[in-house]
């Protein structure tokens, strides 16, 4: 167990000095307010390396007293769908459930400190998915497959791999509890009043953004924030583009032609409109002072009557040019400590928050689906269509560096293409010295 706390303490003190920022969160996000306080347990565990039932525990099971457990969510509309459907699961399972709504960053912190205790506090753990390989490679979670549990077909692919180690082949570490992947936001009054369809390429995105502005609206809303806000509001031209993070062996590439031909077109975009927060962005766009931008579904749930709307992210640089998977993938996961006290109730309570039946429920809560044959309800599709695109937009979209060292490199990263927006490097000295940090980043053990 020594090992495995020194490791976990190493994990903790980096979390700590690091923002987890969420699929599509950023500074602005919000909790669900007051957070109830932790229970903290005292009992012992198991031999080194196993997580061992506790007699007391499992005999307070056994004798059909009410067990407590505890689920550690990202705060806002992922607790209100928590609490709105646990309340079967309670009473079929003599249970009672406590959801505490976290700040991404608290989340990330809270659940990784309680991984140093023998015992945990919570029995279920939201994790943001790029935060999955941290969380694995340090022990933070329960084994699925090693529990028995067999993969759901149902699940969307790109969704069920994103909880896997090592990525997508791997064995089974957290389901997808609900999906998300960038998408272009952008408002469909305005694209009408300029007598333009949806942009297919990025070049088509600029003129529409040129065309906006020239008639007194701004055109493109980028998200230019240091860190997550400006990296993932990049990372789509950069795929579009052709280039990467990394190649296939790990070399770093943010400094390709690739990329710097990406931040040229970034920052023509910015010419064209402003640099807002998320918050900001939404309402100048849905509002129709603004034209588009990048989004996440989950910061605008539309029934198809607003102005404003969604679609696949441009695959392409140029009309003509080829396409490439654009669309950042970000799901929120959900897992069980490796230090759970009430593994087998656990199990199965991952299980019936991810189901078929309980996401079908949530969808009008304001849940975004991972099964397939949730998307593929015909009145579910009927009452919110931005559910279609959100399955293409996942159908080409793309992962995250797998790497437990991301949260770093995106702070890095982040802080360097500011540079560039903020013009005080060009785009060959921010990149180039992007590149030279992160290859700090991966050269540390």
């Amino acid at each position: 167990m020594k090992k495995k706390k020194i490791a976990a303490l190493t994990m903790c003190m980096t979390m700590a000095a690091s923002m987890m920022i969420g699929c599509g969160s950023d500074s602005q996000s919000a909790s669900t307010g007051n957070e109830a306080e932790e229970t903290k347990t005292a009992e012992t565990s198991g031999e080194e390396g196993t997580v061992t039932e506790n007699p007391a525990k499992e005999n307070k099971v056994a004798s059909g007293e009410t067990v407590k457990l505890t689920i550690a969510a990202r705060g806002g509309s992922h607790v209100d769908v928590i609490n709105a459907v646990k309340e079967k699961f309670e009473q079929e399972n003599n249970v009672e459930i406590e959801v505490l709504g976290l700040e991404a960053a608290d989340l990330k912190q809270k659940v990784a400190l309680d991984a140093m205790n023998e015992e945990g506090t919570y029995d279920i753990v939201m994790i943001d998915d790029p935060v999955m390989p941290e969380f694995t490679e340090n022990n933070v979670l329960l084994n699925l497959t090693a529990e028995g549990y067999e993969d759901d077909s149902d699940f969307l692919t790109a969704s069920l791999a994103l909880g896997k180690n090592p990525y997508g082949t791997g064995d089974t570490y957290a389901l997808p509890f609900s999906g998300n992947v960038q998408l272009l936001f952008y408002n469909k009054d305005v694209l009408v009043e300029l007598g333009k369809e949806v942009p297919e390429s990025w070049a088509e995105v600029l003129e529409i953004s040129q065309a906006a502005k020239d008639s007194g609206k701004n055109g493109y809303i980028i998200r230019g924030q240091q860190g997550n806000p400006i990296v993932s509001d990049y990372l789509p031209l950069l795929w579009a583009y052709g280039g990467d993070v990394f190649d296939e062996n790990w070399n770093v590439t943010v400094d390709s032609t690739e990329a710097k031909e990406a931040m040229q077109m970034y920052l023509d975009l910015l010419e064209t409109g402003a640099n807002y927060e998320k918050n900001d962005m939404v309402s100048s766009i849905s509002g129709g002072s603004s034209t588009m931008g990048l989004g996440w579904p989950s910061w605008f749930i539309t029934d198809g009557s607003a102005a404003a709307d969604y679609a696949v992210i441009p695959a392409k640089a140029e009309t003509e040019s080829e396409s490439y998977a654009s669309g950042e993938i970000g799901n929120w996961m959900m897992g069980i400590p490796a230090n759970c006290q009430h593994k087998e109730i656990a199990i199965e309570l991952l299980k019936y928050l991810t189901s078929e039946e309980v996401q079908r429920t949530a969808v009008d809560v304001g849940a975004v689906p991972t099964r397939n044959s949730v998307f593929a309800d015909a009145e579910i599709l009927a009452k919110y269509p931005y559910l279609e695109t959100l399955q293409a937009g996942t159908e080409n979209s793309v992962v995250r560096p797998r790497t437990a060292k991301w949260s770093a490199i995106e702070e890095a990263y982040g802080a360097e293409l500011s540079n560039i927006v903020a013009g005080t490097k060009n785009i060959e000295q921010g990149l180039a010295d992007a590149k030279t940090a992160i290859e700090g980043i991966m050269s540390q053990n």
